[in-house]
Protein backbone atom coordinates (compact mmCIF):
# COMPACT_ATOMS: atom_id res chain seq x y z
CA UNK A 1 0.00 0.00 0.00
CA UNK A 2 1.09 3.50 -1.20
CA UNK A 3 2.12 5.52 2.27
CA UNK A 4 3.29 8.55 0.40
CA UNK A 5 1.32 9.17 -3.82
CA UNK A 6 1.98 11.98 -6.27
CA UNK A 7 -0.43 11.79 -9.14
CA UNK A 8 0.52 13.47 -12.07
CA UNK A 9 2.36 16.85 -10.67
CA UNK A 10 3.04 19.05 -12.70
CA UNK A 11 4.49 22.83 -11.92
CA UNK A 12 4.84 26.17 -13.57
CA UNK A 13 6.53 29.33 -12.66
CA UNK A 14 4.87 32.28 -14.10
CA UNK A 15 6.68 36.02 -14.50
CA UNK A 16 4.62 38.74 -16.09
CA UNK A 17 5.69 37.85 -19.71
CA UNK A 18 6.28 33.70 -19.66
CA UNK A 19 6.54 30.76 -17.68
CA UNK A 20 8.76 28.06 -16.95
CA UNK A 21 7.24 24.74 -17.17
CA UNK A 22 9.72 22.99 -13.55
CA UNK A 23 7.92 19.54 -13.42
CA UNK A 24 5.91 17.80 -16.00
CA UNK A 25 3.82 14.72 -15.14
CA UNK A 26 5.06 13.53 -11.59
CA UNK A 27 3.91 10.36 -10.35
CA UNK A 28 5.41 8.16 -8.26
CA UNK A 29 4.38 6.08 -5.16
CA UNK A 30 6.42 5.25 -2.03
CA UNK A 31 5.62 2.68 0.87
CA UNK A 32 5.99 3.40 4.24
CA UNK A 33 9.48 2.77 6.21
CA UNK A 34 11.20 3.33 2.35
CA UNK A 35 14.30 5.58 1.77
CA UNK A 36 14.63 6.97 -1.96
CA UNK A 37 16.85 9.25 -3.86
CA UNK A 38 15.98 12.25 -6.34
CA UNK A 39 18.83 12.38 -8.46
CA UNK A 40 19.24 14.82 -11.59
CA UNK A 41 21.04 17.36 -12.50
CA UNK A 42 20.46 21.32 -11.37
CA UNK A 43 17.41 22.59 -12.26
CA UNK A 44 15.22 19.29 -13.06
CA UNK A 45 13.17 20.63 -10.23
CA UNK A 46 14.46 18.15 -7.06
CA UNK A 47 13.56 20.74 -4.70
CA UNK A 48 11.10 21.97 -6.32
CA UNK A 49 9.31 18.56 -5.72
CA UNK A 50 10.08 18.41 -1.96
CA UNK A 51 9.04 21.77 -1.66
CA UNK A 52 5.74 20.67 -3.07
CA UNK A 53 5.39 17.26 -0.90
CA UNK A 54 6.14 19.81 2.03
CA UNK A 55 2.89 21.71 1.05
CA UNK A 56 5.12 25.05 0.76
CA UNK A 57 4.64 25.25 -3.07
CA UNK A 58 1.22 24.83 -4.15
CA UNK A 59 1.78 22.63 -7.63
CA UNK A 60 -0.12 24.09 -10.63
CA UNK A 61 -1.70 20.55 -11.38
CA UNK A 62 -2.17 16.81 -9.95
CA UNK A 63 -2.19 15.51 -6.85
CA UNK A 64 -0.12 14.83 -3.31
CA UNK A 65 -1.56 12.31 -0.82
CA UNK A 66 0.40 11.22 2.48
CA UNK A 67 -1.78 8.65 3.70
CA UNK A 68 -4.84 8.81 1.27
CA UNK A 69 -5.02 12.00 2.40
CA UNK A 70 -4.04 15.70 0.60
CA UNK A 71 -0.98 17.50 1.79
CA UNK A 72 -1.51 20.55 3.83
CA UNK A 73 0.92 23.42 4.33
CA UNK A 74 0.62 23.34 8.34
CA UNK A 75 1.20 19.30 8.13
CA UNK A 76 3.38 18.20 11.13
CA UNK A 77 3.43 14.83 9.23
CA UNK A 78 6.37 16.62 7.04
CA UNK A 79 10.14 16.73 8.40
CA UNK A 80 12.50 19.10 6.86
CA UNK A 81 15.99 19.06 6.76
CA UNK A 82 18.07 21.72 4.66
CA UNK A 83 21.81 21.85 3.60
CA UNK A 84 21.93 24.44 5.68
CA UNK A 85 21.03 23.46 9.62
CA UNK A 86 19.64 27.28 10.08
CA UNK A 87 20.28 27.03 14.22
CA UNK A 88 19.15 29.80 15.91
CA UNK A 89 23.23 31.48 17.21
CA UNK A 90 21.36 33.10 20.22
CA UNK A 91 19.86 29.88 21.82
CA UNK A 92 21.22 26.92 23.04
CA UNK A 93 21.36 23.74 21.37
CA UNK A 94 18.51 22.64 23.75
CA UNK A 95 16.22 25.86 22.62
CA UNK A 96 17.20 24.83 19.00
CA UNK A 97 16.00 21.14 19.40
CA UNK A 98 12.64 22.14 20.95
CA UNK A 99 11.44 25.26 18.50
CA UNK A 100 9.09 22.64 16.55
CA UNK A 101 7.64 21.95 20.17
CA UNK A 102 7.67 25.27 21.34
CA UNK A 103 5.83 26.47 18.17
CA UNK A 104 3.12 24.18 18.58
CA UNK A 105 2.67 25.53 21.76
CA UNK A 106 3.51 21.56 23.24
CA UNK A 107 3.52 22.04 27.41
CA UNK A 108 4.48 17.91 27.80
CA UNK A 109 7.53 18.02 29.97
CA UNK A 110 8.24 14.27 28.25
CA UNK A 111 8.97 16.73 25.55
CA UNK A 112 12.46 17.53 27.26
CA UNK A 113 13.59 14.41 27.92
CA UNK A 114 12.81 13.27 24.29
CA UNK A 115 15.08 15.64 23.19
CA UNK A 116 17.93 15.45 25.13
CA UNK A 117 17.62 11.50 24.46
CA UNK A 118 17.26 11.60 20.60
CA UNK A 119 20.88 14.17 21.14
CA UNK A 120 22.76 11.31 23.08
CA UNK A 121 21.55 8.97 20.62
CA UNK A 122 23.11 10.81 18.06
CA UNK A 123 26.44 11.18 19.66
CA UNK A 124 25.64 14.85 21.00
CA UNK A 125 25.63 14.10 24.71
CA UNK A 126 26.60 17.25 27.40
CA UNK A 127 25.82 20.07 24.85
CA UNK A 128 22.52 21.08 25.68
CA UNK A 129 23.73 24.23 27.09
CA UNK A 130 26.33 25.21 24.45
CA UNK A 131 25.48 27.46 21.91
CA UNK A 132 25.77 26.54 18.05
CA UNK A 133 29.08 28.62 17.44
CA UNK A 134 31.05 26.33 19.36
CA UNK A 135 29.62 23.20 17.16
CA UNK A 136 31.47 21.66 13.89
CA UNK A 137 29.37 21.19 10.95
CA UNK A 138 28.83 17.73 11.53
CA UNK A 139 27.80 18.73 14.62
CA UNK A 140 25.23 21.16 14.06
CA UNK A 141 23.48 18.68 11.40
CA UNK A 142 23.02 16.38 13.54
CA UNK A 143 21.46 19.08 15.79
CA UNK A 144 19.40 19.40 12.75
CA UNK A 145 18.34 15.90 12.87
CA UNK A 146 17.35 16.18 15.88
CA UNK A 147 15.23 18.82 15.97
CA UNK A 148 13.32 17.52 12.89
CA UNK A 149 13.02 13.60 14.43
CA UNK A 150 11.60 15.24 17.84
CA UNK A 151 8.44 16.76 16.24
CA UNK A 152 8.25 12.96 14.90
CA UNK A 153 7.15 13.09 11.20
CA UNK A 154 5.99 10.64 9.27
CA UNK A 155 8.22 11.24 6.35
CA UNK A 156 11.65 13.48 6.17
CA UNK A 157 12.37 15.43 3.30
CA UNK A 158 16.11 15.99 3.21
CA UNK A 159 17.58 18.12 0.37
CA UNK A 160 21.63 18.14 0.18
CA UNK A 161 21.66 18.30 4.31
CA UNK A 162 25.39 17.07 3.85
CA UNK A 163 26.74 18.72 0.41
CA UNK A 164 28.84 21.93 2.87
CA UNK A 165 30.58 19.05 4.36
CA UNK A 166 33.90 17.73 4.55
CA UNK A 167 33.81 14.62 2.57
CA UNK A 168 34.79 12.31 5.75
CA UNK A 169 32.31 14.20 7.83
CA UNK A 170 29.45 13.55 5.34
CA UNK A 171 30.08 9.78 5.01
CA UNK A 172 30.23 9.38 8.93
CA UNK A 173 26.25 11.76 9.15
CA UNK A 174 25.49 9.19 5.93
CA UNK A 175 25.97 6.51 8.31
CA UNK A 176 24.26 8.08 11.07
CA UNK A 177 21.12 9.29 9.34
CA UNK A 178 20.62 5.78 7.56
CA UNK A 179 20.94 4.03 10.53
CA UNK A 180 18.78 6.98 13.11
CA UNK A 181 15.78 6.39 10.48
CA UNK A 182 16.08 2.88 9.88
CA UNK A 183 15.88 2.83 13.89
CA UNK A 184 12.48 5.11 13.89
CA UNK A 185 11.28 3.46 10.42
CA UNK A 186 11.31 6.68 8.83
CA UNK A 187 10.17 6.96 5.04
CA UNK A 188 12.81 9.58 3.65
CA UNK A 189 13.23 11.52 0.49
CA UNK A 190 16.74 12.56 -0.34
CA UNK A 191 17.64 15.06 -3.14
CA UNK A 192 21.31 14.75 -4.27
CA UNK A 193 23.54 15.36 -7.14
CA UNK A 194 26.07 12.78 -5.57
CA UNK A 195 25.13 9.04 -7.10
CA UNK A 196 27.30 7.49 -4.61
CA UNK A 197 25.19 8.84 -2.10
CA UNK A 198 21.90 7.84 -3.47
CA UNK A 199 23.03 4.06 -3.82
CA UNK A 200 24.69 4.05 -0.32
CA UNK A 201 21.20 5.66 1.86
CA UNK A 202 18.50 4.69 -0.63
CA UNK A 203 16.11 1.80 -1.27
CA UNK A 204 14.93 3.01 -5.04
CA UNK A 205 16.92 6.10 -7.12
CA UNK A 206 14.45 8.18 -9.19
CA UNK A 207 16.64 9.71 -11.83
CA UNK A 208 15.26 12.60 -13.48
CA UNK A 209 15.93 15.13 -15.86
CA UNK A 210 15.72 18.86 -17.33
CA UNK A 211 13.70 20.94 -19.50
CA UNK A 212 10.77 20.33 -18.23
CA UNK A 213 11.68 17.74 -14.62
CA UNK A 214 10.50 14.48 -15.26
CA UNK A 215 11.73 10.88 -14.26
CA UNK A 216 13.70 9.58 -16.36
CA UNK A 217 14.28 5.91 -14.73
CA UNK A 218 13.43 4.48 -11.40
CA UNK A 219 16.34 2.23 -9.86
CA UNK A 220 15.85 -0.41 -7.55
CA UNK A 221 19.12 -0.98 -4.86
CA UNK A 222 20.03 -4.57 -4.55
CA UNK A 223 18.77 -5.67 -1.24
CA UNK A 224 22.81 -6.57 -0.92
CA UNK A 225 23.34 -3.29 -0.40
CA UNK A 226 20.40 -1.81 1.60
CA UNK A 227 21.23 -4.31 4.13
CA UNK A 228 24.64 -2.48 4.59
CA UNK A 229 25.45 0.78 6.13
CA UNK A 230 26.50 3.56 3.57
CA UNK A 231 30.33 3.41 4.10
CA UNK A 232 30.20 -0.57 3.40
CA UNK A 233 27.76 -0.50 0.83
CA UNK A 234 30.48 1.82 -1.57
CA UNK A 235 32.89 -1.36 -0.94
CA UNK A 236 30.49 -3.89 -2.29
CA UNK A 237 30.72 -5.18 -5.71
CA UNK A 238 27.35 -4.57 -6.87
CA UNK A 239 27.82 -0.73 -5.86
CA UNK A 240 30.04 0.02 -9.14
CA UNK A 241 27.71 -1.87 -11.42
CA UNK A 242 24.72 0.42 -10.16
CA UNK A 243 26.72 3.42 -10.18
CA UNK A 244 27.97 2.83 -13.76
CA UNK A 245 23.95 1.96 -14.25
CA UNK A 246 23.01 5.35 -13.09
CA UNK A 247 26.10 7.39 -14.61
CA UNK A 248 24.90 6.10 -18.03
CA UNK A 249 21.69 6.79 -17.86
CA UNK A 250 22.19 10.73 -16.55
CA UNK A 251 24.96 10.59 -19.42
CA UNK A 252 22.54 9.58 -21.66
CA UNK A 253 20.20 12.77 -20.39
CA UNK A 254 22.59 15.32 -20.86
CA UNK A 255 23.64 14.74 -24.61
CA UNK A 256 20.17 14.13 -25.10
CA UNK A 257 18.55 17.45 -24.25
CA UNK A 258 16.23 17.49 -26.98
CA UNK A 259 14.53 14.09 -25.59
Amino acid sequence: MSFLTLDHVTHHYFSASSYTKALKDISLSIKQGEFVALLGPSGCGKSTLLSIIAGIVEHTSGHVFLENTPIKPTDKAIGYMLQQDYLFPWKTILENVMIGPKIHRSTDPAIRTKAEMLLKQVGLTGISDDYPGSLSGGMRQRVALVRTLLNDPKILLLDEPFSALDYQTKLKLEDLVSTTLKAFNKTAILVTHDIGEAIAMADRIFVMEANPGMISKVFEVPIELRQEAPFTVRKHPKYQMLFDKVWEELEDKEGNPAE
